[in-house]
């Protein structure tokens, strides 16, 4: 089967095609580079020993997009990636957002409606949830408003998934809400690599590590938490790749049983940033340089995942602890500057 990965080069892409590809799927990739490196595929082919097909598109061209779909008249599914994922810069951007991440949404659905029968697998996220009133939140927790454009395009991208799915019988999606992805590939061939300063945690943490960056600073630690900082669900991504696959294979096997489901995608348990930070010392050995400084914009205070329904109703577990996941990114964050 074919299935086509947008933002297949992209840090949780490439974990998820090389999945797909371990598990015998033929994968095309569509990514715009703009936040990856077509030096992935290298990545991805030395662990699999298969090169995926890779075609260099934006899928803001709403005509490019249409050409895809009739060359590839044989995609079978979909795996969403591509989108704009800061929450600060989104803020500081919003039309940037809701240009890149609904409008491409959108064109890939039109497409996947004029088919028989797709399958649709959505990377949504814990930020839909914004402020949970309850840990640890599970699928049945309130949509509250936004707290960031981001967070606001999970929430419209899953709002129009749904409704798309109501008048389209062919059409089976799932929307995977994650926490924060983390860590690298144990071959080390693949992991995050983000173009500029990072917008995530641990790749300031391991960069500060290695000395690219000064300092590593830490917003706020006067949030109502045990140490003052913000608390997160870190969930390894390898481990997040391959719950992209059991669930596209649940929608391939026909055993979901609406045709649009929601999954939480995390380890059930919150660690602070002060923690990660502490993660990382123990498995460097090295002490990280970080201040504390204000509070950013759109942060929530707490959110971890309650993973059940992941757990049974997918048969899907995370697997690796906080400090094995950080390991793996100290080890890729060394090699790409070796």
């Amino acid at each position: 089967m074919k299935i086509l990965v947008t933002g297949g080069l992209g840090f949780i892409g490439s974990h998820t095609v090389v999945e797909l590809q371990n598990k015998g799927f033929e994968v095309v990739i569509i990514d715009d580079c703009s936040n990856s490196d077509e030096q992935v595929l290298k990545g991805i082919t030395a662990i699999t020993g298969k090169k995926p097909e890779f075609e260099k598109i934006d899928l803001k061209d709403k005509d490019k997009v249409e050409d895809f779909f009739k060359r590839h008249q044989d995609v079978t599914g979909v795996i969403h990636f591509a989108a704009s994922k800061a929450v600060g810069e989104s803020v500081e951007k919003p039309l940037l957002y809701y240009e890149n991440n609904i409008g491409t949404l959108v064109y890939i659905l039109k497409e996947l409606c004029k088919k028989n029968k797709a399958s649709f697998i959505f990377s949504s996220s814990c930020t839909v949830y914004g402020q949970a009133d309850k840990m640890p939140i599970t699928e049945d927790a309130p949509v509250k408003t936004a707290e960031s454009p981001y967070g606001n395009t999970k929430q419209m991208g899953e709002e129009i998934i749904a409704d798309t799915c109501k008048v389209t019988p062919g059409l089976n999606a799932i929307a995977l809400r994650y926490f924060n992805p983390m860590g690298a590939h144990p071959s080390a061939e693949i992991g995050e690599l983000p173009k500029g300063v990072p917008q995530n945690l641990v790749p300031f943490i391991t960069q500060t590590g290695i000395g690219l960056r000064d300092e590593l600073s830490v917003f706020g630690d006067d949030y109502p938490t045990e140490d003052g900082t913000c608390i997160r669900d870190y969930i390894y991504v390898v481990d997040l790749a391959k719950a992209h696959v059991v669930a596209l294979e649940r929608l391939l096997d026909g055993k979901n049983t609406e045709n649009y489901e929601v999954f939480n995608v995390g380890t059930g348990t919150g660690s602070s940033v002060l923690e990660a930070i502490q993660s990382f010392e123990r498995v460097s050995g090295k002490k990280l340089n970080y201040k504390i400084v204000d509070r950013r914009p759109g942060d929530i205070t707490t959110a971890y995942a309650d993973t059940t329904k992941a757990n049974e109703v997918l048969g899907w577990k995370s697997e690796y602890t906080l400090d094995e996941a950080m390991k793996s990114a100290w080890v890729w964050e060394q090699k790409i500057r070796d």
